[in-house]
């Protein structure tokens, strides 16, 4: 039987993150019969260590919509509680990996809404990598969640350029936006039964699959006997979280923004240069990055001429 409205399905919504929360919101102005919310258990944060509700949970509330914030996913109240729901359908932007027995419940799948156009960049960190690997193009994909991550069937796509100086966290508020809107697309089509699952084989060939792994600390110390490009789309891909870094009398340099300047200087990979009022410079393989904004451990983030207002670098 053809379900004709998006508002005929039951669904129930996971997700965390502010990402997650346009997804949610969209849904919900499509006319979305959203039954629940599953989101992570409020956790203590900030001085007093009071707790914190997930962004999620902050709209679900707003929005007087029914909330679940299970422990374990395998927990058998849970599992309970989630199959009286009778959901049709499950979507998942920005959570935890799901148990089988909870992403195979509903009759129509569970479908995921995932940062890249895969089946590139499968993995945790999807917007970071495509900016450090220097790609001039991302988008976002849903797909129907099965045993290996970011492998299911993929039901659509949307892609959008990467500006040569955007960072991962301007391209993270393009990309919110964009799969929201695609994530609707998506469940118009499902709810019509005009999608075809395609398998992600059919997209590209295995030996030139680019990976998107967990960010970690070595991740994110410079190298600056890279070239210029190199550095400054770490420096982009990085920014503003966790961000790259370097060391600067014995702290620890941030470095968020920058702009590649190409030339012959013959100075030493990573040495500094500047006048100590309107630029920091510091050299690359091939020429030098300007650097636009920064934070010293310590002190808040600020631009570089805010910075030289207070610190002074040694020639």
């Amino acid at each position: 039987m053809v379900v004709k409205n998006i508002s005929d399905l039951r669904i129930v919504f996971m997700g965390t993150p502010e990402f997650a929360v346009a997804s949610l919101d969209a849904l919900v102005k499509a006319g979305c019969n959203i039954v629940a919310v599953v989101t992570a258990p409020d956790k203590p944060a900030g001085r007093g260590m009071q707790l914190q509700h997930s962004a999620v949970k902050k709209y679900a509330l707003e929005h007087d919509l029914n909330i679940l914030q299970p422990e374990k996913l395998k927990n058998p109240e849970f599992i309970q509680e989630l199959k009286s729901l009778n959901a049709d359908l499950q979507i998942v932007v920005a959570f935890r990996m799901l148990p089988e027995i909870v992403w195979n419940m509903p009759p129509m799948g569970t479908v995921n809404l995932h940062g890249s156009l895969l089946p590139q960049y499968r993995g945790a960190a999807p917007i970071n990598w495509a900016i450090i690997n220097g790609e001039k193009e991302t988008g976002v994909t849903t797909f129907k969640l099965k045993h290996e991550i970011d492998t299911g069937n993929i039901l659509l796509q949307e892609s959008f350029s990467i500006g040569e100086n955007e960072t991962a966290g301007e391209i993270h508020d393009k990309m919110k936006v964009v799969g929201a809107a695609l994530l609707v697309k998506t469940v118009e089509g499902l709810a019509n039964e005009t999608l075809n699952e395609k398998p992600q084989a059919q997209f590209v060939e295995i030996n030139i699959l680019h990976h998107a792994p967990k960010i970690f600390t070595d991740t994110c110390k410079i190298d600056f006997s890279k070239s210029t490009t190199e550095v400054h789309n770490l420096i982009h891909g990085l920014s503003p979280f966790p961000g790259a870094f370097t060391m600067l009398n014995g702290k620890i340099l941030k470095i968020f923004r920058t702009e590649i300047v190409l030339s012959d200087n013959q100075s030493m990979p990573g040495e500094f240069k500047t006048d100590n009022k309107t630029y920091i410079h510091i050299s690359c393989a091939d020429g030098y990055i300007n650097v636009k904004e920064l934070q010293l451990e310590g002190k808040k983030k600020m631009t570089t001429v805010e910075f030289l207002r207070g610190n002074r670098i040694n020639k």
